[in-house]
């Protein structure tokens, strides 16, 4: 192969958190739409995945128009909520944006999660210091539009 057909393959990061913002899309909260995919250590099988949104059997909207009170379930809630993978499997986590701390305490309970990606920053920042306490790795990924 020349140099000219070999193509730049995509990393493994960059595709979980696109699928991350593509899940995103189904979320019906009004404020603000987050996607959540949670993967094996090694990329090789997704575990759960999860968005913003209502309860199952709700309407699908918002229960308030409070910010950060609107009655949603955050999408790694919901990610956990999915995730039966046993404690003892490693996790990595991709999310669209950083996790609040009530989230960030959800995915430590789920245990063994090693690595937390995210694509945009939540208007808090209190989650970071929490998670990486506790040996969780936050990396933030640039992402092209």
């Amino acid at each position: 192969m020349t140099e000219a057909t070999v193509r730049e393959r995509p990393s493994f990061e960059s595709i979980y958190l696109l699928l991350a913002r593509t899940l995103s899309a189904r979320s019906t909260c009004k404020r603000l739409q987050v996607g959540t995919v949670i993967t094996t250590t090694d990329y090789r099988k997704v575990l759960a995945v999860g968005y913003n949104g209502n309860a199952t059997g709700l309407h699908n909207g918002c229960d308030r128009d409070e910010a950060g009170n609107c009655g949603c379930l955050h999408s790694e809630e919901n990610a956990v909520i999915n995730c039966d993978a046993p404690r003892h499997t490693e996790k990595v986590v991709f999310v669209t944006h950083l996790p609040c701390v009530a989230c960030a305490k959800r995915l430590i309970n789920l245990g063994n999660v090693k690595r937390i990606f995210y694509g945009q920053d939540y208007r808090l920042r209190d989650s970071v210091e929490i998670l990486r306490s506790v040996g969780i790795e936050v990396n933030k990924l640039e992402m092209a539009e």
